[in-house]
């Protein structure tokens, strides 16, 4: 019991570590990455290849003028952004990032806890994260900030239907198990989800970009009509708390798309591999490849939200909302439909 506490103490340590380094290192990435398509350099001064830019920002953030609005509600002024970086880390808490592990004859898993309904957990907690952009916008006493905040909830409350939508077919594919390792598991030797869910994958992955306020979806921040959105009048680290977040939030949503549609630590012919290099079940080499195998395939997703981010236009909000219920939600009724009619009269693991 002493080893699985202490395992668990450390490894959720090295979560949240990773979690924030990621985030801090996404902002340099999505910078080297604009540059890299706008045939220019980018962050190149801060050390070298300018990687200790990121350090220089969070320095900036942390050293910055605090500056609250007089007529702000104070308290909800500083609960909006806290409310929205603490829900950010805990929806990473059911991510599986590797196979179970023996130490010492205690079995070991490189995930925080794994409950029978994760998914439900994953939906519940990112439903929830808005509410840190609502408190913020409405705390702030601004009208553009304001009706940022007020973009942000039905935007999120539309795109949340077509992705609960897309899960649900995605659930039926899988056995009917919502939790979040056996859903990995189930691709271990078959064919990844996405062979099965290519619709479903693709609304899942748009609605993934409307929820995490990303470009071409960020209308919430829209600094042509309301200046800074949600977070116009904030500044220093309450400013960067709404970033970290927004960029943590784009790592989960990216390590999540990873696990569910393609495998998440299993790749093809795994086994062949393992046995080739002489690795048995239960070692703890295994998880680490396994590991590092999950987060290229993260990593992936990142540089494809930052790819869309710096190609694609913003959308009016009007064309926002036709897009999630005028096409995302019948879509994703679409392939629940068709997804049923193929587990019943091809598969056959639905009985009628």
């Amino acid at each position: 019991m002493t080893v699985f506490l202490i395992y668990k103490a450390i490894l959720c340590v090295l979560i949240f570590a990773v979690s924030l380094g990621v985030a801090a290192y996404a902002t340099w990435w999505e910078r080297k990455f604009a540059a890299l398509l706008q045939d220019r350099k980018g962050p190149n001064r801060a050390g070298p290849l300018g990687l200790f830019q990121p350090l220089a920002d969070g320095g900036k953030m942390f050293m910055k003028e605090e500056i609250i609005p007089n007529v702000s509600n104070k308290f909800l002024f500083i609960l909006g952004p806290s409310l929205f970086l603490f829900l950010s880390f805990l929806t990473g808490v059911l991510i599986p990032w590797g196979k179970d592990f023996t130490y010492d004859g205690h079995a070991l898993a490189l995930q925080l806890t794994d409950i029978n309904v994760g998914l439900l957990y994953i939906l519940g907690v990112t439903s929830i994260a808005v509410y840190g952009i609502i408190i913020g916008g409405w705390a702030s006493n601004n009208k553009y900030s304001l009706l940022g905040a007020v973009r942000a909830s039905s935007q999120m409350i539309s795109y949340e239907i077509a992705m609960g939508i897309s899960i649900i077919a995605l659930v039926i594919t899988a056995g009917g198990t919502l939790s979040f390792r056996e859903i990995l598991d189930t691709q271990d030797a078959g064919l990844a989800n996405i062979c099965y869910q290519p619709l479903g994958f693709l609304i899942f992955f748009i609605c993934a970009l409307a929820e995490t306020n990303r470009a071409p979806f960020d209308l919430a921040e829209c600094e042509t009509e309301l200046v800074g959105g949600y977070h116009t009048e904030y500044s220093a680290f309450k400013l960067g708390a709404f970033m970290f977040g927004e960029y943590i939030n784009m790592f989960v949503s990216s390590a999540i798309m990873a696990g569910l549609y393609f495998g998440g630590y299993n790749f093809p012919f795994a086994k062949e591999f393992y046995h080739m290099i002489g690795l048995e079940d239960g070692s703890a080499w295994i998880s680490l490849i396994g590991a590092g195998v999950y987060l290229i395939k993260t990593f992936i997703f990142i540089s494809v939200f930052m790819w869309i981010r710096w190609t694609l236009p913003r959308f009016r909000y009007d064309q926002l909302m036709n897009l999630g219920w005028r096409v995302l939600i019948p879509l994703s009724l679409l392939n629940l439909a068709i997804t049923v009619l193929v587990e019943i009269f091809i598969r056959g693991t639905i009985q009628l």
